[in-house]
């Protein structure tokens, strides 16, 4: 009888473990039909009501999966777009809907992982393991009353921006220059050094041949094991670049709700809307400023509002957000709209990468809005002046140069003469120099002859 009563037990278990197992499977697909493939634009019909912008359906030629996304409608069909190519897809392919809003299921296990924008590994560490927790990939922002205030400046490790440039815990910057200049090494010194708990890193459209680069070099080890890496190369669909922003945002939304205090790098912004972009043109929007539809501004918005201090009781996302500023014009479209959503900016010019100085910041166009509330009134006075020195010098720098300018003439430019190449060098920083808040401080004392007495116990 006992055994009879053990058997009955395990029955009954293994019928519930195959219920929880059936229950994510829905009680009826929905399907349409392929009815025309124009580039990567797939168009198809007998959807009935079930699609809206941005469904996932899913195209199976020959037993193949490719998801797509829905990015318009026109003349009764729907309007895809492609995750990967669409090799095998011909008329009537089947195309089936999914009911489900797409998310990511992430877990602290990621970290030190590389995955796509799909949230598939990449790094041949096996597969990943999913979090109980669903995340939407197109998540709202935080409600604005219910937010909490940005908090301490976060150490990144960068004396340039430690200093000049504090940031906040729960703060959005952008790091704006042309290719070349040293966005990437710049954001991994930061991912590498900051006293964040996480970091979550968006490589979008990368250079195929550079993530190798990045991960090894630039970010190393250190950096990795308390990082998740999210890739998307140039060469992938405009949605899986796009989406490669999104699935960053709502790794680092889980990690905030943990209670985490996150470090949310993408590099970059300007190729997240230009898959937009191509997006948009694709589904027949408008093109406006060069060429962008009037979705591409709306959408930048959404993305970076994602990041910031979250409700009370969970962490924050610091957010640095590197852009690629096309011909080096800081005030084309992108870099515009950038500047007035975020909470400053870092501006890195070709004109100082090239005479040597790296990371190649020009501290007085760079803006942080969180100063100078966050600092003491003994660093913001090594700040004003160190400002104060470097601006006199650039005033008079070509009469320098040329020898016009007779020293004792103006006492301020002389001190500016004297103090700049120690400013210079306090400025110049290697990729593997870690260097905190206060001895930043401290040493830009020392470039300036002045005292500073720090932080009191």
């Amino acid at each position: 009888m006992m055994r009879f009563a053990r058997y009955n037990h395990f029955m009954d278990r293994l019928a519930d473990k195959a219920l929880a197992a059936l229950a994510p499977i829905p009680d009826y697909e929905t399907y349409g039909r392929v009815t025309k493939v124009l580039g990567l634009l797939v168009e198809i019909a007998g959807f009935g009501q079930d699609l809206t912008i941005g469904s996932r359906v899913h195209l199976r030629p020959n037993h193949k999966d490719i998801p797509c996304e829905v990015v318009g409608f026109r003349d009764n069909r729907a309007l895809l777009l492609p995750f990967g190519n669409l090799e095998g897809v011909g008329l009537d392919c089947p195309a089936f809907i999914q009911r489900t809003p797409p998310t990511i299921c992430p877990d602290d296990r990621w970290l030190g992982r590389v995955i796509n924008a799909l949230g598939e590994p990449i790094d041949g560490k096996g597969p990943m393991m999913q979090g109980a927790t669903p995340i939407l990939l197109k998540n709202s922002a935080p409600d604005p009353h219910k937010r909490t205030r940005i908090g301490a400046p976060l150490d990144l490790g960068v004396r340039a921006v430690n200093s000049f440039l504090s940031t906040c815990v729960g703060q959005r910057m952008g790091i704006f220059s042309g290719s070349g200049v040293g966005k990437s090494v710049l954001l991994s010194m930061m991912a590498r050094y900051t006293e964040a708990d996480v970091s979550v890193i968006g490589l979008v459209g990368e250079r195929g041949r550079e993530v190798q680069e990045f991960l090894e070099d630039d970010l190393g080890d250190l950096g990795l094991n308390r990082s998740v890496v999210i890739v998307a190369t140039g060469d992938e669909p405009a949605l899986m670049r796009r989406q490669a922003a999104y699935t960053t945002m709502a790794t680092a939304e889980y990690f905030r709700k943990q209670g985490k205090t996150v470090l949310c790098l993408i590099d970059s912004v300007t190729r997240f809307a230009m898959a937009q972009r191509e997006i948009g043109l694709s589904a027949g929007e408008p093109p406006t400023s060069k060429g962008y539809p009037p979705t591409t501004f709306g959408e930048l918005a959404r993305l970076l509002e994602r990041a910031g201090p979250g409700v009370q009781g969970e962490g924050s996302i610091t957010g640095l957000f590197s852009v690629l500023v096309e011909g080096d014009d800081m005030n084309e479209p992108i870099s515009d709209a950038v500047r007035g959503i975020i909470d400053g900016h870092i501006v890195m010019e070709r004109k100082i990468a090239e005479r040597g100085r790296y990371p190649a910041i020009n501290v007085l166009k760079s803006v942080s809005r969180s100063m100078p509330a966050c600092l003491t009134q003994e660093q913001n006075g090594l700040v004003r002046v160190a400002k104060h020195l470097i601006s006199s010098y650039e005033d008079m720098e070509e009469l320098i140069k040329l020898g016009a300018y007779r020293k004792g003439s103006d006492p301020k430019v002389d001190n500016a003469i004297d103090r700049y190449p120690h400013i210079e060098k306090f400025l110049t920083q290697q990729k593997d120099d870690n260097t905190s808040i206060e001895d930043s401080f401290s040493q830009l004392a020392d470039a300036l002859g002045m005292s500073y007495a720090g932080l009191k116990d």
